[in-house]
Order: structure tokens, then C-alpha cells, then sequence
């Protein structure tokens, strides 16, 4: 998934159109959208990008039909360079804004403009979908993205110690990782209230203190 944000980045519109990632909560997903959104801003100026979530995109959507403004919103997101959507499983069984991001989509792709998508879950497992949309997102390239294994959930469980100076052993790095397996926001969190306990207590965190940590942290 890293190597593949990495070519639409670099060159957008031109490589894997649309992206789409999929995978369970904490895993860094919408770390990787905001990651492509900053590295083309920063080469293309010029671009117009927009990263949102499918919830906002759906008040926004709503709030136009209200104020019968419909045709500047249209506007707004059809004239992006690039458009980020996060969080793809909430437009399921919203007719109105599925209908208009279809449409949407279309208009993008047709101009080679980048269209990158995140979710929870695989298009096919998101219920009710348009069949139509289901067969655009998987159009192109669809990147899952697994919790890691143990020896990379210590190796980051050291790496967020050592950016918190955090003084951990690597008993205490183990058990963590061991104790969390599938959300590195997890990890982060626990990593964060062992450092205000050590500062407390001025003692390094042991396995029994982790283990206590960790019960209240849940």
C-alpha cells in the first residue's frame, strides 16, 4: 500500500486511478491519504485537492440541496486536481449522494484527474452499494492493508517509546505488542499513558505496570 500511495503521489492521475484502500480502523489508512494529499500539494502548487470524509462530503451534499446551491457543489469537487475520500462505507444506503458522487467520479476520471478512496471494508462488502459504483471503485487499484505482524508491532511499539522518550525494555515492548494486535492507535495510546505514569512515578514501566496501563487505557 506504501509503494502504491507512493507512485499516486508522484504521479497522479497517470498511476492506479482510482486508489482504493481498505482495511480496519487504526491501521493508518487516513495517515497515507493525508500523505498523498501533502506530497502533491507540494509538488503541484498549483493543484486543487480536496480531502474529506464521505460523512462530510454528505452534510455538504445535503446542506446544498437545502439552500439550493446544488450546482456550485457540483462545481467545487468536479474542478479538483485530486479528491480524497475517507471513510467510503458511510455513503452505504445514501441514494441522493451515491447518484451524485457517481457522477462526480466520473467527471474526474474522465479528465485523468486522481480520485482516492479509503474504507473500513472492501467495495463488495459495502452495504447497500449501486452496483455501478462497487464496479467503479474496484476499477482500479484496491489495497488492502493487514494489521502487522508481532516483531513489526514491537518494532513500532519501540519507535513511538523513543519519540515519547519513553524508557522501555524490551520485555515491556513485547508485552505490548503482544497485548495489541490489530490497532496501532492502540499501541500509540498505551505508549502515551505509560510515558505520563512514568513521569509520575519517575520509574520505567515494568510488564506488571504495562499490564495495569493497559486495563485502564481499554
Amino acid at each position: 500500500a506504501y509503494t502504491v500511495c507512493r507512485a499516486v503521489a508522484e504521479n497522479p492521475g497517470t498511476a492506479y486511478n482510482p486508489l482504493f484502500l481498505h482495511g480496519s480502523t487504526g491501521l493508518g489508512k487516513t495517515h497515507l491519504l493525508k500523505a498523498i494529499k501533502n506530497q502533491i500539494e507540494k509538488d503541484h502548487p498549483d493543484y486543487t485537492c480536496y480531502y474529506l470524509s464521505s460523512e462530510s462530503y454528505t452534510t455538504e451534499f445535503i446542506e446544498s440541496l437545502r439552500t439550493k446551491t446544488t450546482h456550485e457543489f457540483k462545481n467545487k469537487y468536479r474542478n479538483a486536481d485530486v479528491l480524497l475520500i475517507d471513510d467510503v462505507q458511510f455513503f452505504a444506503g445514501k441514494e441522493s449522494t451515491q447518484e451524485e458522487f457517481f457522477h462526480t467520479y466520473n467527471y474526474l476520471k474522465e479528465g485523468n484527474k486522481q480520485i482516492i478512496l479509503a474504507s473500513d471494508r472492501p467495495p463488495k462488502d459495502i452495504h447497500p452499494l449501486e452496483e455501478r459504483l462497487c464496479g467503479r471503485f474496484e476499477s482500479g487499484a484496491l489495497m488492502s492493508i493487514e494489521s502487522p505482524e508481532l516483531e513489526l508491532r514491537v518494532a513500532i511499539v519501540k519507535n513511538k517509546a523513543k519519540y515519547y522518550n519513553v524508557n522501555i525494555s524490551d520485555e515491556v515492548a513485547y508485552f505490548i505488542a503482544e497485548t495489541i494486535k490489530t490497532n496501532i492507535r492502540k499501541l500509540e495510546g498505551v505508549i502515551n499513558k505509560t510515558k505520563a505514569d512514568q513521569f509520575i512515578k519517575g520509574t520505567a514501566p515494568t510488564v506488571p505496570s504495562a499490564f495495569f496501563t493497559f486495563r485502564q487505557w481499554r
